[in-house]
């Protein structure tokens, strides 16, 4: 018996060559083919994530290890270091740094015992990548004016990663070729008001530290810019332009990062103003400052 052709699909239930493919079987392939294309991009986004936060770090390591260990070799040639002898030439010289040179060390014990870095001239690209940059123009540690440091948030050796968690009175110090500096944050804007009566008089630490007037009024230890507020570097912090009298000049240190973290849509200031002053002894080459065991 012949079996009738009766124009149906074939025995075997799949589609013939010539017809048309069924539309849910084109909707599954769109839906696989975006799926896909969202996976690759998950990984090229996850690995790129990975470049910056773990192998830049590393990167940025070997680098700041090795400006570190330039400026202890200069340091101990008399170049930038404590004399084995007293003389009359133990003052800061900071003419002629070349862009991307250690100059300084920075400590915030806050942060812990292992929270150092090497200040490179310079804030170019280059030279963050080494560690924090010094704004060239201003001010450098101990002198009048604003002593202002740059530094990346994420990857690159993240030396400012955690500089929003500084709370008024933690110190800031700057160890140069013959002295350490201690520069301490200046009340937050939260702390202004009743500052006399309140931390400033309870906190051991906050000795020296208090709202500042005159032009620098208005003041605080912490906020957040634009990126284009470049004032908060200049030798009075937001106030691009204007000077303090000779007996108004406060010596202050300011930290600049991008804000929140993994954007440059906002920049992180940190300002701290200078309290005290130690001279290294040459007789006592391993002597640090207290401060240093300020630790939390």
């Amino acid at each position: 018996m012949t079996t009738l052709d009766t124009g149906g699909p074939p025995a075997d239930g799949l589609l013939s060559p010539e017809d048309p493919p069924r539309r849910p079987e084109r909707v599954r392939t769109v839906v696989r083919g975006i799926g896909e294309l969202l996976i690759t991009a998950g990984l090229v986004v996850l690995l790129f994530v990975v470049y910056e936060v773990y192998v830049t770090d590393l990167v940025s390591a070997g680098k700041q290890r090795d400006a570190t260990a330039a400026l202890d070799d200069t340091w101990k040639d008399g170049g930038g270091g404590v004399d084995t002898v007293p003389g009359p030439e133990r003052v800061e010289r900071f003419n002629g740094l070349n862009e991307g040179s250690g100059f300084a060390k920075m400590y915030i014990p806050a942060f812990g015992a292992d929270y150092d870095f090497t200040i490179i001239e310079g804030t170019t690209e280059k030279s963050l990548e080494i560690g924090p940059g010094h704004y060239r123009g201003t001010a450098y540690p101990g002198e009048p004016g604003n002593f202002a440091v740059a530094g990346h948030r994420v990857g690159k050796g993240a030396p400012f990663n955690d500089i929003d968690l500084l709370n008024s009175c933690d110190a800031i110090v700057v160890e140069t070729h013959y002295s350490w500096f201690i520069y301490r944050v200046l009340p937050k804007g939260d702390e202004v008001q009743g500052w006399a009566a309140g931390k400033g008089a309870a906190d051991p630490r906050c000795q020296g530290v208090a709202p500042l007037g005159g032009p620098y009024a208005g003041l605080v230890g912490q906020e957040i810019v634009r990126p284009t507020q470049g004032e908060v570097i200049a030798p009075v912090p937001g106030k691009s332009g204007a000077a303090a009298s000779a007996g108004e000049r406060a010596t202050l240190m300011t930290l600049t990062t991008c804000h929140p973290r993994f954007s440059d849509r906002q920049r992180l200031i940190v300002h701290a103003v200078m309290v005290k002053q130690w001279a290294k002894d040459p007789a006592k080459p391993g002597e640090t400052p207290p401060e240093l065991k300020e630790t939390s």
